[in-house]
Order: structure tokens, then sequence, then C-alpha cells
């Protein structure tokens, strides 16, 4: 089995992935939640933050209050809903499907039976796995993504199921940004530490 290349991108440390699985948890978070959550610094988590900004995982807004006092910035996941949605995000996907339109004149038999809404999900998703340190490999016929080998192999056992959940919730919010039929379902119970399928499948509505 090939050796998982090193975890890479916005998310690349556990600092980062623990965050993000707080906003992800309950949204919007403050910075003070977040420091008590993590005991990391204040100037830390803004560090971290605006990486997560940065690579389209996270939304700042300003609170709107009715009392006196400095507004709060907020943090929110980004989940590719329309009051959720990325700027970063959203341009990410755009560049994926042109990148892919062109791949497909270049390579016919690379297109999807899926349909063209479902083909631009797996362009989006693909990339951002890629951005990651994953080696996606697509199955269109069992809707599964083999992520195998994962780059959190090594990761600590008692770490591994935030790092999944984290993952999981990304595909979930960019095949949501990208628009279309297919779903993140649910991350296979690996056999060794090194193996990650994704489960896919088509919204009720597609079905």
């Amino acid at each position: 089995m090939a050796s998982a290349r090193p975890a890479c991108g916005p998310i690349s440390t556990y600092s980062r992935v623990q965050i993000l699985h707080l906003v992800q948890s309950r949204s919007p978070r403050t910075i003070v939640e977040l420091c008590e959550a993590t005991g990391l610094h204040q100037n830390t988590i803004r560090e971290h933050l605006q990486r997560l900004i940065e690579g389209g995982y996270i939304i700042q807004s300003i609170e709107h209050r009715a009392t006196r006092g400095r507004p709060r910035t907020l943090y929110s996941a980004a989940t590719g809903a329309p009051d959720a949605s990325s700027s970063v995000a959203r341009d990410k996907v755009s560049a994926a499907a042109r990148r892919g339109d062109l791949m497909r004149r270049a390579m016919p038999a690379t297109a999807s039976d899926l349909g063209s809404q479902a083909t631009y999900q797996l362009d989006a998703l693909i990339e951002n796995l890629e951005e990651s340190g994953f080696e996606p490999v697509i199955d269109d016929g069992q809707l599964t993504v083999d992520l195998t080998p994962c780059p959190h192999a090594a990761a600590r056992p008692e770490d591994r199921p935030v790092l999944c959940q984290v993952h999981l919730s990304i595909m979930q919010g960019v095949l949501t940004q990208a628009g279309g039929p297919l779903e993140a379902h649910f991350v296979h119970e690996p056999a060794v530490p090194a193996e990650c399928t994704v489960q896919l499948r088509l919204a009720a509505a597609a079905v």
C-alpha cells in the first residue's frame, strides 16, 4: 500500500480541525468561546481562523446589537447553503467546473454518467480533497470516494472521529455549494488505519 501524503491546506493542523469542528457543531462562535474550548491564545485562534476563512471553510460576520458596546465578530461554518455560503468556496466551485469541462473536452471518456450537476459536484469535491492532501478515487457506480491512504492515518486514534466528522462535513459543504443531487452520507469503518472510503448518496428529491 502506498504511503499517505502529508496533510496540507487550511486544515493541515489538528488545532484548525478542532476549531472547525467546534464551529461546525454550533454556529456562530466568538473568539473568546473558541479560546475557552481549546485553551489556545486569542492571537493563535485569530491566525487559524484567518486560514480557515481563506480556505472557504468559515464565514466571518459582525454581531447585530441593540445595546451599547462594540459588536463582536462571529464565526460560522460555511455549509454551502444560501445563508452560509463563502465567496471563496463559490469561486473554487466555479473554477473546478471550468477545469473539469476542459478536461472532459480533451478526454471525453472521463465524463460521469450521473448528469451535469453531479459531475460539477464531483469536480469541486475532487479539487477540495486534493488541496487537503488526499488522493481521491471516485466510483460513479457505487457512489464512493476512496481516500486511501488517508493523510491522517498517523493521527491519535482518539482524534480520528473528529477528523472524520470534520472532513465529512466539509465534503457535504462542497457538494451543497456546487449544487446537485449528491450528498456525503457516511465514512465506512476502516479495516486498517490508512483506509478511508466515504459513501455518497443521491438526495431523496433526486431519487
